[in-house]
C-alpha cells in the first residue's frame, strides 16, 4: 500500500527548530508520564512530513541516553478499522529501541507506563540492508531480505489517548506509541510456511482473548514489510541487517494490569510472553 502523496509536504518547509521543540515536549511528557493530547498551537504537527520529522528528533533524544540504539521498527494501523479510527488511509511506522527488545518472556512494571497495552504479532528479522531500488519494494521482493520469522508481542503505551480526537500526525510524531517488544525464537527455515494463513492467538491469564491470522495484516504480512521499506526509503532511511520488524497486530490491542500474564502463540513459530508486576 503506497503512502498517500497528498499527505506529504516538503519536509524542508518544516522548521527544524520547531521539530526539535516538539520532540522535546513529547520526550518530557514521556518522562513525566503525562497523558497524550493535542499539542500547543506553536508545536502543532500538521502532516506526515512534519510528523516524521518530529519522530526522527524524538528517536534521537532517546538514542542520546546511554548509547541506546534503534533495533528495528513497528508497522501500525495495518487494518482499515484502525486507519478509520485515526483518520488516515495508510499504515505508519515507529522505531523500536535496543533496550526495549525482550527475548522469550518479559517482566514489566505497570508503574513504568501510563496505559500499558500489548498486541500479538508476527515479526521478521532482516537479513541484510534494504536500500531504495529502481522500483518500490513489493511483497515478493522484500521476502528476499527476510532472515527469520518470530512470534512477537508489541508493547505499547498510548498514554490514555482518546482515539478519534487525536490527530494521526501526533500519534506518528510520538513514535507510534511503541514501547518495545518481546520476541520468541527465530524460525529461519520459514519459506514453506503459508504466512497469510498462519494462525495465532493472544492469551491473558490462560484464556484466549483474541485470534487472527497473517492475512489480517494488509492481506499478507510482507505487504506491511514492503510498505515499511518503501516508507523508510522515501524518508532517506532504510531497514538494516539484524533489524526486528513487527508487521502489524493480528489481535486488537489489549490493556494489562499488575498480576496479568499474557502470551502470543503463533502456530508453527512458537510463543512469547509478558508478566506484569
Amino acid at each position: 500500500m503506497p503512502t498517500s502523496a497528498a499527505c506529504w509536504r516538503n519536509e524542508a518547509m518544516y522548521d527544524a527548530a520547531r521539530a526539535e521543540r516538539t520532540a522535546k515536549q513529547l520526550y518530557a511528557d514521556h518522562k513525566a508520564k503525562r497523558a497524550i493530547g493535542a499539542l500547543p498551537p506553536d508545536l502543532a504537527v500538521a502532516d506526515l512530513a512534519q510528523a516524521y520529522a518530529v519522530q526522527d528528533r524524538l528517536q534521537a533524544l532517546y538514542q542520546a541516553e546511554g548509547g541506546r540504539k534503534l533495533a528495528g521498527w513497528k508497522v501500525a494501523l495495518t487494518t482499515s478499522v484502525m486507519q478509520k479510527m485515526v483518520g488516515v488511509d495508510h499504515p505508519c511506522e515507529g522505531g523500536i529501541f535496543s533496550d526495549r527488545v525482550h527475548r522469550g518472556e518479559a517482566r514489566l512494571r505497570a508503574a513504568d507506563y501510563v496505559h500499558l497495552g500489548v498486541e500479538s504479532e508476527i515479526a521478521v528479522e532482516i537479513a541484510r540492508d534494504v536500500p531504495a531500488g529502481a522500483k518500490p519494494h513489493s511483497r515478493a521482493s522484500i521476502a528476499d531480505h527476510v532472515a527469520a520469522l518470530l512470534p512477537a508481542i508489541e508493547i505499547v503505551d498510548d498514554r490514555n489517548c482518546v482515539y478519534g480526537s487525536l490527530a494521526a500526525p501526533v500519534l506518528i510524531a510520538d513514535n507510534s506509541f511503541n514501547f518495545g517488544c518481546v520476541v520468541g525464537q527465530p524460525v529461519r527455515d520459514w519459506h514453506a510456511i503459508d504466512l497469510a494463513n498462519l494462525k495465532g492467538r493472544m492469551l491473558i491469564n490462560g484464556q484466549v482473548v483474541g485470534e487472527g491470522r497473517g492475512a489480517d495484516v494488509m492481506g499478507h504480512p510482507f505487504e506491511a514489510l514492503a510498505w515499511l521499506a518503501n516508507s523508510l526509503n522515501h524518508r532517506g532511511r532504510r531497514l538494516h541487517a539484524g533489524d526486528i520488524v513487527l508487521m502489524g497486530s493480528i489481535v486488537a490491542t489489549k490493556w494489562l494490569k499488575p498480576g496479568d500474564r499474557m502470551a502470543t502463540e503463533i502456530d508453527g513459530l512458537g510463543r512469547a510472553g509478558v508478566v506484569v508486576e
